[in-house]
């Protein structure tokens, strides 16, 4: 099933069209949401939701653009809402926990999340990424986008402009500062890693 059968079968509401839909895209959704929210249990919830979301808008979807630039964009969007909501969280359960008695163990269990290891990482470079990927954390949250759908999903920054919806120049100037703020935060780590 091509692209545009692909989008004529989920208008239809063909379960076929689902399947095909989720087995082509269900791995870079998935990898692309993780990078961003670094929870693998968060990156399954809101990668169904990304398929949710592209099932229930497939009427708007004019076909004007790129089917996977689409959902790249959902996905991205989906990651973001539930990143920040999770760190909204975090910040007030640490308001709270300011002006409550309890205990700094469970304190710190809220605050720092669980070791973050991509599934694309062999296991020989895995505390390297864990280095990396706090690092992309970090980044703003434009800056992370352009980062990840370049760096780890391998899009093109002409793909990157029609997902992020802006132009070849602004992909060009996030990823240049997203290099200058990676390869500041990181140089301590290397030059460590050296002596």
């Amino acid at each position: 099933m091509d692209v545009p059968e692909l989008i004529s079968g989920l208008q239809r509401g063909d379960p076929g069209a689902f399947r095909q839909l989720v087995e082509t895209y269900q791995q870079r959704v998935y990898n692309t949401v993780l990078t961003i929210v670094r929870q693998p249990e968060d990156a399954e919830d809101v990668a169904q939701e990304v398929f949710i979301q592209v099932v229930e808008s497939i009427q708007s979807f004019g076909g004007d653009g790129k089917l996977t630039a689409w959902i790249y964009r959902i996905a991205t969007t989906k990651a973001l809402e539930a990143y920040r909501k999770k760190h909204a969280r975090k910040r007030f359960a640490f308001v709270m926990s300011l002006f409550s008695t309890d205990d700094q163990a469970g304190l710190n269990d809220r605050l720092h999340p669980v070791d973050f290891v991509h599934p694309g990482v062999k296991l020989e470079q895995q505390e390297r990424s864990k280095v990396l990927f706090a690092a992309i954390a970090r980044l703003p949250d434009q800056q992370k986008i352009a980062f990840t759908l370049h760096q780890l999903e391998g899009l093109s920054y002409q793909e990157i402009t029609e997902v992020m919806q802006v132009s070849l120049s602004s992909v060009e100037s996030l990823m240049h500062r997203a290099k200058v703020n990676l390869r500041k935060w990181l140089r301590a780590y290397y030059d460590a890693d050296k002596a």
